[in-house]
């Protein structure tokens, strides 16, 4: 029995990872914004393969606001709590709370049961380029980076890839520090996210979910961070709003 139960542990794992060394779209990050969009693109039969450093994907959505599990959702993006069965009540002035472990894992599940594949414990190093192109991403395990251990990494490829790693913005950071490319910012740099201003870093976390370098897309806090926009806090109206843009452009990038 344990060589069976073994057997089909590393059989099933490596023929999902075989399977994925080249998808549609590879999505770094499972915060709130990269597991909507990789739930929205999924759902249109997209092959979608999602990278998480972290053991549990859901980023900062967990932990709602030091520790207090809550979450905060404006009025403009009820509709995608109720489309993925979260509960919510309304607080004032269109504010609307609801569970953060509930949230967060109603977007996990829907991602996984759209049809997207998650890997945890997973982190992206860098990219892969076709010529000016990003056509991919460079992959190790997370203890393997953790450790600094002299491990070389895999290679999956994609038609399109999103950096959805949040504040650092990961993917956007190293594609400039190593190559030396102009992104489609002001300064054609990462600019970093400014201080928290709710209004408007819920906005810009939306209008700056974009494609910065040809194949390279980014959403969330990492859209906010590449544009040099304000953070926002524990309110993820926008968040789930920008992983809806980001499976449209994506969506229309590599023609659907």
């Amino acid at each position: 029995m344990e060589l069976k139960v073994s057997t089909a542990i590393v059989e099933s794992f490596f023929a999902k990872l075989k399977k994925h060394l080249e998808s549609d779209v590879i999505i770094a990050g499972g915060g709130p914004s990269g597991l909507v969009c990789a739930t929205e693109l999924a759902r249109k039969g997209v092959r979608v393969c999602l990278f998480e450093r972290n053991l549990a994907p859901g980023g900062g959505m967990w932990g709602g606001a030091m520790l207090f599990n809550q979450i905060v959702v404006q009025q403009e993006a009820l509709h995608l709590l109720d489309d993925y069965g979260i509960n919510h009540e309304l607080f004032c002035d269109g504010l609307h709370t609801a569970d953060s472990v509930e949230a967060t894992a109603a977007l996990i599940y829907h991602a996984r049961h759209a049809g997207a594949v998650i890997f945890n414990g997973f982190s992206i190093e860098d990219v892969a380029l076709d010529g000016e192109r990003v056509s991919g991403v460079v992959v190790n395990w997370s203890p393997v980076h953790r450790e600094g251990m002299h491990v070389d990494p895999l290679v999956f490829r994609a038609k399109a890839v999103l950096d959805a790693t949040g504040h650092p913005c990961e993917i956007a950071a190293v594609l400039s520090r190593k190559n030396g490319v102009k992104l489609n910012t002001p300064t054609g740099e990462v600019m970093w996210e400014g201080s928290l201003d709710v209004e408007r870093g819920e906005q810009a976390t939306v209008e700056h979910t974009e494609e910065i370098y040809p194949g390279l897309f980014v959403s969330g806090m990492a859209a906010c961070g590449v544009s040099g926009s304000c953070r926002m806090g524990p309110i993820f109206g926008g968040m789930l709003l920008s992983g809806v843009r980001a499976a449209k452009i994506i969506g229309e990038a590599i023609g659907l």
